[in-house]
């Protein structure tokens, strides 16, 4: 194998594959990228056996010179060689079979490699049947819920976002049993099948981060995995095993009251009343509502505070709710209106989160007792 590529493209390709590098495993070869040179061009693969990603470079005379087809298996290391240099074309040679050469004006550079033979085979067929949805909506949902999502292994299905696709509609639920993020999206098409599956959260922002731009994107559901198709981009995961929780009866049909508040006056409003408590882990805050006015209260040894929001709703009634500030601060945030509704049930029932305009995204946060 031997061509020359612009160090800006090898180095953006070599970072859309980097995130499944593996750093644990037990086979030595997973913590390399397989390159693989064409006709058409380059492909790099990279894999943790979690989740693959394989990225095409088209070949392109202004950025790919091809002059001998072949591949190898490169250590990780390539990366920050590559992103360290400052030659904006590089010769890459491999010599025999298990050493690449990387040659500049000013140097070369030798990296031991892997034969391309002994990386394991990856089945990234595509599905006939596939569901398109632009991917510019499905990151935003995304990152509108995975917050939301457990980081305890010792309830794995909880540890993923549950996708239900059924007719136009995909929703996407996220929780850890204390909180609830729900996100609904159009697609341009109806699916004949409906699906119910879930993906480690952590591999599907991996696959966000690749991603940038407007297009559509192809979700090719199997058994046991998914793939997603986007531009050069092919991106698989592992999906996990078990039955989500049936989440959609959880928001409440009835309520007490709703009021609406400024997203950012409310965040930094809780934000400040989370320096006066003692539990890092839980932060516990008082909400209290009363005619036209929300206190935000809390404090322990080191003081207290309460701090006052003015709202254009009259609750008669004296209102209150102990809730986790981190919880609501994590909520809160991802939401882009700047008006945002806060919708009562009880003292003892969750508090709902959701969009001033929109139906579509809605958060759920339990209370805590704090006696």
């Amino acid at each position: 194998m031997k061509f020359k590529i612009e160090q800006k493209t090898l180095l953006e390709g070599l970072s859309k594959v980097s995130n499944a590098i593996s750093n644990k495993s037990l086979i030595p070869i997973l913590s390399g990228i397989k390159f693989e040179l064409t006709n058409e061009g380059l492909y790099l693969i990279a894999s943790d056996s979690d989740m693959t990603i394989k990225n095409f470079i088209k070949l392109d005379k202004e950025n790919i010179q091809i002059e001998e087809l072949g591949g190898i298996v490169i250590p990780k290391n390539i990366i920050e060689i590559v992103r360290k240099l400052e030659e904006q074309i590089l010769e890459i040679t491999v010599l025999d079979g298990i050493k690449i050469l990387i040659k500049t004006k000013s140097g070369n550079f030798y990296l031991n490699g892997y034969e391309k033979e002994e990386y394991p085979k990856m089945d990234l067929s595509l599905n006939k049947n596939f569901i398109t949805i632009n991917a510019k909506k499905l990151k935003e949902a995304v990152n509108q819920i995975s917050f939301a999502s457990s980081r305890d292994e010792g309830r794995p299905i909880l540890t993923g976002i549950n996708l239900r696709i059924l007719g136009d509609k995909i929703e996407l639920n996220a929780t850890d049993s204390y909180r609830l993020a729900r996100n609904i999206l159009d697609l341009k098409e109806p699916v004949d099948e409906s699906y119910n599956i879930v993906i480690p959260t952590d591999n599907f922002n991996n696959f966000l981060k690749t991603i940038d731009g407007d297009s559509d994107v192809e979700l090719h559901i199997f058994n046991n995995k998914i793939i997603f198709n986007y531009e050069n981009l092919i991106f698989q995961s592992r999906l996990i095993s078990g039955n989500y929780p049936f989440t959609s009866n959880l928001f409440p049909k009835e309520k007490l009251f709703s009021i609406t508040l400024n997203k950012t006056q409310f965040y930094n409003v809780v934000d400040r009343a989370a320096l006066f408590t003692s539990d890092k882990e839980k932060n516990i805050i008082s909400l209290i509502v009363n005619n036209n006015t929300v206190v935000i209260k809390s404090g322990d040894g080191i003081g207290q505070v309460d701090e006052k929001i003015d709202i254009n709703e009259n609750v008669e009634k004296e209102f209150k709710i102990d809730f986790s500030s981190r919880y609501m601060m994590d909520s809160v945030k991802t939401f882009k209106n700047e008006t945002i509704t806060l919708t009562f049930l009880a003292p003892d029932k969750p508090i709902v989160i959701s969009d001033k305009d929109s139906e579509n995204l809605m958060h759920l946060v339990l209370p805590i007792r704090s006696y």
